[in-house]
């Protein structure tokens, strides 16, 4: 029977709002240390009272994580999913001991690494090259061994030029793939990757989700965090799905995946419908060969599947969707009036259902809002404020010859061309 690497066993964390909670430096411990006598002989003159986090539970406080228990076996590789907000992060984060959980415990058996931020465990001011030799003494590493990791990691983070310019100089690219490549090449017996590969580029997110392979097959337990369900499935043997902080279920990756993408799918327009409204949208899916999903690759066909509800007879009816960049910028619009041009058709009340087809290779590779609209005539607009994630994967990445992986700019279309010579 394998080992058990981390054990969790009704782990909660709460939160004061507002009150953001202050991480404890060394200078804090000691200090601590030193007046802790004076504290429990004051104590003993005072009225007791209950410590911060076990007031009674008021609205100026939230659960980020409750009653969450699970094992997870040496070896074994989790993929952690769940919306934002579940309670992804704060996990991770207690596991790497840089909060303390409100109830429960949790149990590590090894040297863990960790990636959760930009640039964690970093000093600013020192170099790169120091910053190695850092990172791998907090590990418990002798001099000798992280200098024969040395050269591997500097290459694989590919800042061989910058190796001895301080971190606080590097752009957030070159902060990732350095934190990466330690973390990943330091020999940790587990190790916590959150969404922090999302900065680097499809490159670099291929070698690393190739690294975290290597990290498996060499008998170490890897916690990943990630929204990419493409790369849960590539190296997670099994997932736990969190939701507003409890642990919804767990399980293999394809059957818990398949369970949060059923939840996002059915979730993504939930909510206060206005019973004023003429149209209402009740659901909006992103589809491959009729089975949910939220992450393909360039070159696949995507079908985009909304329902919608007409109260009453109406003319002119017809949907809109929104492509927007993460930051919120639209990039292109589209609208059924392509296939109805004719607004003077009529619409019986009832429930109808449209779906739109994305050709492959309209879109560049990485990560879309997709926002549905409705609308009437006289300019009125239904807008439930909801929207999906497209995440397009190149499946060639840069190394692509064929000009898929090399264009600029989200809108990548086909166009024809006439090539000849003038001779």
């Amino acid at each position: 029977m394998s080992e058990v690497a981390i054990r969790c066993e009704g782990l909660g964390k709460r939160y004061r709002i507002g009150k953001p909670e202050r991480y404890r430096t060394l200078r804090d411990t000691l200090t601590d240390a030193v007046y802790a006598p004076f504290r429990r002989i004051r104590s003993a003159f005072q009225p007791s009272s209950l410590p911060a986090a076990q007031h009674p539970n008021g609205d100026d406080t939230i659960w980020a994580l409750k009653d969450v228990s699970f094992e997870i076996t040496q070896g074994e590789v989790v993929g952690i999913i769940g919306r934002n907000g579940a309670g992804k992060s704060t996990l991770l984060k207690i596991l790497s001991r840089i909060t303390e959980p409100t109830e429960g415990t949790a149990e590590i058996r090894g040297r863990m690494g960790s990636l959760l931020e930009v640039g964690t465990g970093f000093h600013p001011e020192l170099t790169g090259r120091e910053n190695i030799y850092l990172n791998g003494a907090i590990l418990g590493m002798r001099k000798a061994e992280i200098g024969r990791k040395f050269d591997e990691i500097v290459a694989f983070a590919e800042v061989e030029k910058f190796i001895d310019t301080p971190v606080k100089h590097y752009s957030s690219g070159m902060y990732v793939r350095l934190a990466f490549a330690v973390a990943a090449h330091l020999e940790p017996d587990i190790l916590l990757v959150d969404e922090v590969l999302a900065v680097g580029d499809a490159a670099f997110q291929k070698k690393c989700l190739g690294k975290m392979g290597d990290v498996v097959k060499e008998g170490r337990t890897v916690l990943f965090v990630s929204h990419n369900m493409a790369a849960i499935h590539r190296v997670c043997s099994s997932c736990i799905l969190l939701d507003q902080g409890t642990m919804r279920t767990s399980g293999p990756t394809g059957k818990v995946v398949a369970a949060y993408l059923e939840e996002l799918g059915r979730s993504i327009l939930r909510g206060t419908l206005d019973s004023s409204k003429v149209v209402r949208l009740r659901r909006v899916t992103l589809l491959r060969n009729d089975s949910p999903d939220f992450n393909f690759s360039t070159r696949e066909p995507i079908i985009l599947e909304i329902d919608y509800d007409v109260d009453r007879p109406m003319k002119g009816v017809h949907v809109g969707v929104w492509f927007l960049t993460p930051e919120g910028f639209v990039i292109m619009s589209a609208y059924d009036t392509d296939v109805y041009p004719d607004l003077s058709t009529n619409r019986e009340a009832g429930r109808y259902r449209t779906r739109m087809h994305i050709q492959p290779g309209l879109l560049n590779a990485g990560e879309y809002m997709i926002r549905v609209l409705a609308f009437v005539p006289h300019g009125e607009l239904y807008d439930e404020n909801n929207s999906l994630t497209l995440q397009l994967m190149d499946p060639q990445g840069e190394s692509a010859n064929t000009g898929w992986g090399h264009r600029v700019g989200p809108i990548v279309p086909r166009f024809g061309w006439d090539v000849r010579s003038l001779k």
